[in-house]
């Protein structure tokens, strides 16, 4: 892809490229009328330049003139005559016959209006470049949307026969420490830290003791059950997403596998931020809202959980259409750098067709200057989830440890070794 947007560029460049005699066009006012004398040498005069009607020729001329930093002198009586023959033998006598028929100073640009105007043609010709989805992009994006919300139910209305949720924070019965902080009282936004004082959080802050570590071994994450088939169901869907494309079910098996548990979690947050209301910093799932305690009460510690709440206020405030969503997500699952890959230049082929497709599906439908700006940041998006995942991976496995048999075999496969396959 790179090398077609440098080559893209170079034409854009090569088309806004300016002759010195043609650069500066200022004050040229064109007639669709019959072809009239230039002013100053008889020639067939363009249009008006600097306020006389003058030809291509003494338009340049008296721009450099200008410019010059000695004055031009006649060898003669400052009489000479001016045809388009001799208008080069006396340079003093053309100017002063260019200032007789009206051409004036003032309305010459200086260098730097010149490189101003250079620049702002140039934006004005990459920005305003008639941009259209290819039937092969189009195509692409249908696939998707057809995958997607045949596997995405942003009501949630497939997830059922779920082990309720339990946001307590450790039974009463079992741990003295809950007798004195029956529940958690944190409400944890952007705006507000992990690291609270409620007893859940501060417990995190006490594995770098034994005693700390003792209390982390004997608790009991509540919310666990009912996330872990909250996730399970998720992953479900998103295999179902993958085997719906046709780009994904002609790779070979190993790849299939190791593009699905090196991409599971992110497509898994990109679907969560279609629903996250980032005013509230909550997930509205149809008849479930969860909140970002309910992590912390399933086990998952503040250094995953706080990137991941920046991630998708980050993300949400992007403000992306569903079909932007859709080819984010593809773009996550194609990536040809995976552990375990094997087809590498088939999977790359596919997620620069992806992004090419979402870069002009932005160009296309997009409006006002932010659009611009809008593909890097999707793409800033999708490395930070990068960035995410492997602590994901080591946080599922420390609860697995600590609390086993309730995390379903579904998950343990996907974040069992990826980046050691």
């Amino acid at each position: 892809m790179s090398d077609r947007t440098a080559g893209a560029q170079t034409i854009l460049d090569a088309l806004t490229q300016r002759t010195e005699e043609d650069e500066d066009e200022e004050g040229k006012v064109t007639e669709d009328e019959e072809p009239k004398a230039c002013g100053v040498c008889g020639d067939v005069a363009k249009g008006y330049h600097f306020n006389a009607l003058t030809c291509e020729g003494c338009k340049g001329f008296f721009r450099r003139a200008i410019k010059r930093s000695t004055q031009l002198r006649c060898l003669f009586l400052n009489k000479c005559s001016i045809t388009k023959d001799n208008r080069r033998s006396c340079q003093a006598c053309r100017f002063r016959k260019c200032q007789a028929i009206g051409m004036r100073q003032e309305m010459v640009m200086s260098e730097k209006e010149v490189q101003e105007r250079r620049i702002r043609i140039k934006k004005k010709k990459i920005y305003d470049v008639p941009v259209q989805l290819s039937s092969q992009q189009e195509e692409i994006v249908r696939e998707l949307l057809c995958g997607h919300r045949s596997t995405f139910d942003s009501a949630f209305y497939r997830f059922s026969g779920f082990r309720p949720m339990d946001r307590n924070i450790l039974p009463a019965s079992e741990h003295n420490q809950s007798a004195s902080e029956p529940s958690c009282t944190c409400s944890l936004s952007s705006s507000s830290s992990l690291s609270s004082s409620c007893s859940v959080c501060s417990s995190f802050e006490k594995q770098e003791n034994q005693e700390g570590e003792q209390f982390r071994k004997s608790s009991v994450y509540t919310a666990l059950p009912h996330v872990t088939d909250l996730i399970t169901y998720m992953i479900q869907d998103i295999i179902n997403f993958s085997k719906s494309l046709q780009g994904f079910r002609t790779l070979i098996m190993t790849d299939q596998i190791a593009l699905l548990k090196g991409a599971t979690f992110e497509v898994m947050q990109i679907r969560f931020n279609m629903v996250f209301n980032s005013k509230k910093g909550i997930w509205e799932c149809g008849h479930m809202t969860y909140y970002i305690d309910d992590a912390v009460r399933a086990g998952f510690q503040p250094l995953f959980l706080e990137p991941m709440l920046k991630f998708h206020h980050t993300l949400r405030k992007l403000g992306l259409q569903e079909e932007e969503y859709v080819l984010m997500q593809a773009l996550s699952l194609f990536s040809p750098d995976r552990p375990g890959v094997q087809q590498h230049a088939v999977i790359d082929e596919l997620r620069e067709n992806l992004a090419l497709t979402l870069k002009t599906w932005i160009d296309c439908k997009r409006t006002g200057p932010e659009k611009h700006l809008l593909y890097p940041k999707v793409m800033a998006c999708l490395t930070e989830m990068r960035t995410m995942t492997e602590e994901y991976s080591k946080q599922v496995l420390q609860i697995q440890d600590i609390q086993p048999n309730i995390i379903s075999p579904l998950i343990m496969e996907i974040v069992s070794n990826p980046f050691n396959d």
